[in-house]
């Protein structure tokens, strides 16, 4: 878990052009916390003892907030779920069909991608780009092998 000042993420908000509020300083403040990749039915949870007026839509539409203005990424792990991450550096993600967690993976080449899907483009702007692997966590992984034993 990260410790991150209310100040540090008021400031980080206020650069990607967020007016910090309670529940927008909740929110990011989670998603700095814990780089589980939640959902936002995982967010409220979490955070709706902690802000009893605050509501799933709130949730939703601050995140929507958020990913508009480049502070949060959205991803989209299937058809059923959409979660977010609050890291925003270039990075990819691997997704876990067994267990559904998301995990981040360094990939050196990320901001070359980048200018390759600009360049093969030229009349597009490029705004994005999100890599990722599907399989088995190593967790799962070790599951299966010992049910098989």
């Amino acid at each position: 878990m990260n410790t991150i000042s209310k100040k540090e993420i008021g400031d980080y908000l206020l650069r990607h052009d967020v007016k910090p509020s309670v529940q927008r300083l909740a929110v990011m403040d989670y998603l700095m916390r814990y780089a589980t990749h939640p959902t936002v039915d995982e967010i409220y949870m979490a955070l709706k003892d902690q802000i009893p007026t605050l509501s799933k839509t709130t949730v939703y539409n601050v995140l929507k907030l958020m990913v508009d203005k480049g502070a949060v990424l959205a991803l989209c792990v299937d058809e059923k779920n959409l979660r977010f991450d609050g890291n925003v550096e270039p990075h990819a993600h691997f997704f876990c069909r067994e267990c559904g967690k998301v995990y981040d993976f360094g990939f050196e080449m990320m901001d070359r991608v980048g200018e390759m899907a600009e360049s093969s483009l030229p009349d597009f702007d490029v705004a994005e780009i999100q890599l990722g692997g599907y399989g088995v966590c190593r967790n799962c992984k070790e599951k299966i092998i010992q049910d098989k034993e």
